[in-house]
């Protein structure tokens, strides 16, 4: 059932309440998501973006209830990922003439995954289509964010930005509006898909919102393609995107450690408690690797100034499961960042020194040597994790 958006524009999405994992296993989704199309219903009918493929069928049949499908003028493909364009093979059944406006590298896109020559139309940044009534559609091409293809379409008069996925969300929500949901929940699930999807952009991100702006487009709406509608002041999202894309950090610590018999564990909890005692105001949290989400992780790395590592020794090195946490981390491109290292061992005691080096190399500022331990903590090593945590506090 087709929802109404503004005036003549429509949303015709569909809300996946079951999602839990996004990007093959990689990206968590605890509150689900929604896989937002848009029908504009001018002189000139036009749809902007589809659905993910498992609801291909679902789509096509939902849309032909609500209208002739061969009454679409053309359309648009804000960006070639699965998610957005999973239902247009589906959809180009029934009208396979129909032109599909996108830019260059979205028609690489969409032909190297689905493998047909449809009638692509290719534009680029300020390109517009006259749609009547007076309203045009103007493009923005949107490089990097987050694929090489992306960009956003913009309306006239209704002054509405079809953002793509720029300013979305994962949230499963059958309300279509900002102002309509959980205040918290929503800038919960915007910082972490910022942090886990965006932030390796951030300087193409810095360059992009700049050039938005620049245009001095008048914006009411931004119609994400995850989550809901920014109606109410949607420049607040903008204004968050680049406070978020300048480096962003919080006053907090985060401690993440992986442990085999439990010291590294004890000394994550002292090497907290020492941060506590020497500042009061920074927010230390404390994550065992094995029992957390990554993607949640990265979140808290995201607002984190610093950030303490820690893993007993094993065969010479590090747990496996750190080591791809720390190239997980390297991906995301962080910067601005200090580390610290810490951790157990029993016989040679290299895995400080192997999470030093990649953490480095990971773009992180390695503040001191890092802290290890022989065996099991007893009440000297104890106090000394406690002072090691005073020093991270003051860096």
């Amino acid at each position: 059932m087709k929802k109404q958006v503004k005036d003549n524009v429509y949303w015709v999405g569909k809300v996946d309440w079951e999602l839990q994992k996004f990007h093959g296993d990689e990206y968590s989704t605890h509150k689900g998501s929604t896989y937002n199309s848009y029908l504009i219903q001018e002189e000139k009918t036009v749809l902007i973006d589809t659905v993910w493929a498992p609801f291909a069928e679902e789509f096509v049949d939902n849309l032909a209830k609500e209208i002739d499908l061969n009454k679409i003028d053309f359309i648009i493909a804000n960006h070639g990922e699965v998610d957005h364009s999973g239902a247009l093979p589906a959809l180009m059944k029934h009208i396979p003439d129909k032109p599909i406006y996108c830019t260059a590298n979205a028609v690489k896109s969409l032909k190297g995954q689905y493998h047909q020559d449809w009638n692509f139309q290719v534009v680029k940044t300020g390109d517009k289509i006259d749609i009547g009534n007076g309203k045009e559609l103007i493009f923005v091409e949107m490089t990097m964010l987050h694929w090489p293809d992306s960009m956003a379409t913009y309306m006239t008069q209704d002054n509405i930005l079809f953002s793509n996925d720029a300013f979305g969300q994962h949230l499963a929500t059958e309300k279509l509006f900002n102002d309509q949901v959980d205040q918290c929940e929503l800038f919960n699930e915007s910082i972490k898909y910022f942090a886990n999807i965006l932030t390796p952009f951030n300087p193409m991100l810095r360059k992009k919102l700049d050039e938005v702006t620049s245009l001095n487009l008048p914006i009411e709406m931004i119609a994400t393609s995850h989550g809901v509608i920014w109606r109410d002041n949607p420049i607040q999202i903008v204004e968050r995107y680049a406070q978020w894309a300048n480096d962003y950090q919080e006053n907090q610590i985060t401690i993440i450690y992986d442990t085999m018999w439990n010291g590294t564990k004890l000394l994550a909890e002292k090497i907290a408690e020492g941060i506590g005692m020497a500042d009061s105001d920074v927010v230390v949290k404390v994550h065992n690797l094995a029992k957390s989400d990554e993607t949640d992780l990265i979140t808290e790395v995201f607002k984190s100034k610093t950030v303490v590592i820690g893993s007993p020794t094993i065969a010479n090195s590090i747990l496996h499961s750190m080591a791809g946490f720390i190239h997980l981390m390297k991906e995301l491109k962080f910067k601005g960042k200090k580390a610290e290292a810490f951790g157990c061992y029993g016989w040679s005691g290299e895995s400080v020194k192997a999470i030093n080096e990649l953490m480095a190399n990971a773009g992180f500022e390695v503040a001191s040597e890092g802290y290890r331990n022989q065996w099991n903590p007893d009440v000297d090593a104890q106090k000394e994790a406690v002072d090691f945590g005073k020093k991270i506090a003051i860096l």
